[in-house]
C-alpha cells in the first residue's frame, strides 16, 4: 500500500518547551487518520511541521514522498487550517472561484465542483453573500469547501467541524468516507470523539508524544473501554 505521509523522529520545541517529541507516524493511501489530544498537546504544530510551515528541529516529514514545503505538489494537498484564511470582502462564491483558479482547476470543472461541494457543506444558498457577514460556523464550512476543491490526493484538516451542528457533521463525514473509499487519504484533528470512531486509525497525542496509534477497535480493546472518549480520558489520567 502506498505511503502518502511519513513522519520520522519529528521533534519541535519552542524555547525550552518540547511540543513534539520523537513523532513517528505513517498514513497510507485510502486511510482516514484521526489525531486527538487535549488543547495545547501540539496537534496544530504537528500539521504545520508536516507541511513545512514550521521547521522541525530534528527528524523528517514527507508528504507524497516530498519534503515540504514544495510548490510542485501543493495542488495535490487540500489543507484546512484551524483559523480561517478567507477573503472577507468577497462573497463565498468569489472565494471558491479564486482558490479554484489558484489550484488550476478548469472553469467548467470548477463550476461542477463548487455545485457539489457547496451542497456537502450546506452553503449553496449562501454563496452570494459576503464572507464578512458569515457566522463562524459558515466560515469553517467555506474553508472546508476550499480544501475539498480539486479532488486533492491528501486532505489535511485541522478541526474542520468546530462550530458545525451534528446533522451537518454527519453529512460532511459521509463525504470524507466517500473520499477515502476513492483511494484518497485524510489526516484530521478533532475534539469530537464520536468522529474519531469513524477513522481508520487514531493517534493520541499527549504532552508532545504519540502514546497510542491504532484502529478505534484495537484502542478500545487495549484500554478495556467501549468508546474512544473513554480511551482519551483513561490515557490522559495515566
Amino acid at each position: 500500500m502506498k505511503k502518502v505521509i511519513d513522519l520520522k523522529k519529528l521533534q519541535k520545541a519552542y524555547a525550552s518547551e518540547t511540543v513534539l517529541n520523537n513523532i513517528n507516524l505513517e498514513v497510507f493511501k485510502g486511510e482516514i487518520i484521526g489525531l486527538i489530544g487535549p488543547s495545547g498537546a501540539g496537534k496544530s504544530t504537528l500539521i504545520k511541521t508536516m507541511l513545512g510551515m514550521e521547521k522541525a528541529d530534528k527528524g523528517t516529514a514527507l508528504v507524497l514522498d516530498t519534503q515540504m514545503p514544495d510548490r510542485n505538489i501543493l495542488n495535490q494537498i487540500g489543507y484546512m487550517a484551524q483559523s480561517d484564511a478567507l477573503h472577507e470582502s468577497l462573497t463565498g462564491l468569489e472565494n471558491l472561484l479564486f482558490f479554484g483558479k489558484m489550484k488550476g482547476i478548469q472553469k467548467t470543472e470548477l463550476k461542477q465542483q463548487i455545485t457539489h461541494i457547496s451542497k456537502v457543506v450546506d452553503l449553496e444558498n449562501q454563496l452570494d453573500k459576503f464572507v464578512s457577514g458569515y457566522s463562524g460556523g459558515m466560515k469553517r464550512r467555506l474553508s472546508l469547501a476550499i480544501a475539498l476543491l480539486g479532488n486533492p490526493t491528501v486532505l489535511i484538516l485541522d478541526e474542520p467541524t468546530v462550530g458545525i451542528d451534528p446533522s451537518l457533521r454527519r453529512k460532511i463525514w459521509q463525504e470524507l468516507i466517500n473520499i477515502k473509499d476513492e483511494g484518497r487519504s485524510i489526516f484530521i484533528t478533532t475534539h469530537v470523539m464520536d468522529e474519531a470512531e469513524l477513522t481508520s486509525k487514531v493517534a493520541l497525542l499527549l504532552r508532545g508524544n504519540i502514546i497510542a496509534f491504532d484502529t478505534p477497535l484495537h484502542l478500545k480493546k487495549q484500554f478495556n473501554v467501549s468508546t474512544i472518549e473513554e480511551v482519551f480520558l483513561k490515557a490522559e489520567g495515566e
